[in-house]
């Protein structure tokens, strides 16, 4: 197969990131309406990742013409918002176990088998341009395959919570999607100071 030009790359990326960001905003309504109704920590916090994903891709496709130095920046604005789902589980979390409730596990884990679909669609269109926008487009990425793990754990959740009657599994995966976005916000810093000037002939 013949490698694809840098603007063939940049065209490719675009239209990549455009639908991602689409399918991110859509089931962002779809979980956040489920959440509010069942009061999930877990799902809540993935709502605020779609809202979040969706922003990361909007920003991709808005920088992907800007010089190194700029995409730095925004780079390193992403790596902030990678932080932001972990932040609302916490304070979601702290909530719940002031007023403790049981989220209904047939509908946490239709959701989560809806999120994890969406998050492997938008993971798989993403593995295939993650290296033509330098830590941008590996932001894009890095944040729906952390969704991939995390839809799997909430559907887990859903199982537990059926079987126990606990709300615990819900608010051990709504935590653990902080832990996970924290990782990956790392990632995207160190790949968003390594930008140089030789990464737009790439961009």
């Amino acid at each position: 197969m013949a490698e694809l030009t840098p603007d063939a790359d940049r065209t490719a990326l675009k239209r990549t990131v455009a639908g991602v960001a689409a399918l991110n905003l859509s089931y962002f309504f779809v979980e956040f309406t489920v959440a509010l109704a069942i009061g999930s920590v877990a799902l809540y916090a993935d709502s605020i990742d779609f809202l979040e994903d969706a922003t990361i891709n909007f920003l991709v496709l808005v920088a992907l013409g800007w010089s190194a130095a700029r995409r730095r920046v925004v780079g390193l604005i992403l790596a902030l918002c990678l932080l932001v789902p972990g932040l609302a589980a916490l304070y979601t979390a702290w909530e719940k176990i002031s007023a403790p409730s049981v989220p209904d596990p047939v509908l946490l884990t239709l959701a989560g088998l809806g999120a994890l679909f969406v998050n492997a669609i938008c993971a798989l269109l993403l593995s295939r341009v993650r290296h033509h926008g330098g830590s941008l487009s590996l932001a894009a990425f890095l944040s729906a395959r952390n969704d991939v793990a995390v839809n799997i754990a909430i559907i887990a959740a859903g199982a537990a919570t059926a079987a126990t009657g606990s709300l615990w599994p819900d608010l051990v995966v709504g935590l653990g999607i902080a832990v996970l976005n924290s990782g990956s916000a790392y990632e995207v810093y160190q790949s968003a100071i390594g930008e140089t000037d030789d990464d737009d002939v790439r961009a």
